[in-house]
């Protein structure tokens, strides 16, 4: 969740159309909203990263900024989107005047809609920056990384009645931060100059030795002085981990999805209808709608469950509620890869025929930071089965990753979804 974005491709339409904006105005200044974000290996020549990456992950961005510091990145936006050159880009601003709470998701309320942004251990999330002309999709948004333990700060609109959470004055945030502007990306000028300086110093030295070779006359001896070699000092990247290096435990995730699924389902406020609960490695939620109940009998009915909330919120409507609860503490495990793309896939589809179980699988490829490819085969089903029954046949392959588990209450269905890495 804290690694994928969302800008699909439903989201690039018309500005009437479409369910996001480019940019919001506060205390006089133009802020661009709704940027791509990644990380920046080379801050000191960033285009080759930035032009690469509008070739290939943003296919037409034409425009970008760089945050730097420990951390560097740089958003890029299409400028056929509406973007200008000359905006200051906000998710910076509001990062650097942040920058002593590490970790925050925050939404603000801007005069042309909610401004979500998201960043966790000083780094932008690529989908951490985004202006919602939708409530609903904002506070949607927030509340899912909710889920994510370790907030240093939350910020959400106090109409949202949201536990825990804080709404300083957005003018007085940016009027702190650094004002970076969006500028063009130029595939050629800058190259160019570097390409036509070097090749001019590549003439001039050859003319000059040809000219000294039609003055010379006595040929000279050339005298060899021993130079010291000069000791360059390499900075060591520290080797990249693996994906499957650091995966949590499929077996007890399971078992602890399982376990707080059952803990919220118990929950039957009178008049009130549970909604479907889903399960990631961030916590189990779901919530409730009104039928005919009271909000306080409903309030009630959490409190007296005797579980303890990670969140937990009330629409102003007073028709739907929402809680949340933690995984138990679930250890990270080494779990490498067996199979190829191709054996994962014939094993998968055998070991699912074998038991008569209808399953969809995708073929994905992640693309870490120091530009490493990983393949997996990723897998959804849905089952009457609960995640016990399918722990034991799950766990018998290697590299596995739970991804979610949804349950309807009302028909007892379960549906799961993971990936496995492949060799």
């Amino acid at each position: 969740m804290l690694d994928d974005a969302q800008m699909i491709d439903d989201d690039y339409k018309t500005d009437q159309e479409r369910s996001w904006g480019t940019s919001f105005e506060c205390g006089g200044t133009e802020f661009a909203s709704s940027l791509f974000w990644q990380s920046l290996q080379n801050q000191e020549t960033p285009l080759p990263e930035i032009i690469e990456s509008s070739q290939g992950v943003l296919e037409g961005a034409d425009l970008y900024c760089v945050k730097k510091g420990k951390t560097p990145q740089f958003g890029i936006c299409v400028s056929a989107d509406g973007y200008k050159p000359g905006l200051t880009a906000g998710a910076i601003t509001l990062a650097t005047s942040l920058s002593d709470q590490p970790s925050f998701v925050a939404v603000f309320k801007v005069p042309n809609g909610w401004w979500y942004v998201c960043v966790r251990d000083d780094v932008i999330l690529a989908n951490g920056d985004m202006l919602y002309l939708s409530e609903e999709d904002a506070k949607k948004q927030f509340m899912s990384m909710l889920m994510v333990p370790d907030w240093k700060l939350k910020i959400a609109p106090p109409e949202w009645n949201i536990e825990d959470t804080l709404y300083p004055d957005l003018e007085d945030l940016l009027a702190r931060g650094s004002k970076v502007k969006l500028q063009k990306i130029n595939t050629r000028g800058k190259m160019f100059y570097v390409i036509a300086g070097a090749g001019a110093f590549v003439v001039l030295y050859i003319a000059y030795e040809l000219l000294l070779s039609l003055f010379e006359t006595t040929p000279t001896v050339p005298v060899i002085v021993p130079v010291q070699p000069k000791v360059v000092q390499v900075e060591e990247i520290p080797p990249e981990p693996k994906p499957w290096e650091n995966l949590q435990d499929p077996a007890a995730m399971l078992t602890s999805c399982y376990n707080k699924i059952m803990d919220l389902v118990q929950i039957m406020p009178p008049g009130w209808k549970i909604g479907e609960v889903t399960c990631t490695s961030g916590g189990a939620s779901t919530s409730w709608s009104r039928l005919f109940g009271r909000v306080s009998t409903a309030d009630k009915a959490l409190n007296a469950s005797g579980l303890k909330f990670s969140a937990r919120s009330i629409a102003d409507t007073g028709t739907d509620i929402m809680a949340a609860l933690s995984l138990d503490n679930i250890e990270t495990e080494l779990s490498e890869p067996t199979k190829s793309m191709l054996d994962l896939k014939i094993n998968l589809n055998e070991f699912f025929q074998s038991i008569d179980q209808q399953v969809a699988l995708v073929e994905e490829m992640y693309t870490s930071p120091q530009r490493n490819v990983y393949r997996m085969v990723k897998f959804n089903f849905t089952s009457n089965y609960n995640p016990l029954i399918w722990k034991d046949m799950l766990i018998k392959f290697s590299a596995l990753k739970i991804n979610y588990i949804k349950y309807n209450p009302h028909n007892g269905v379960w549906e799961y979804e993971g990936a496995i890495y492949a060799l």
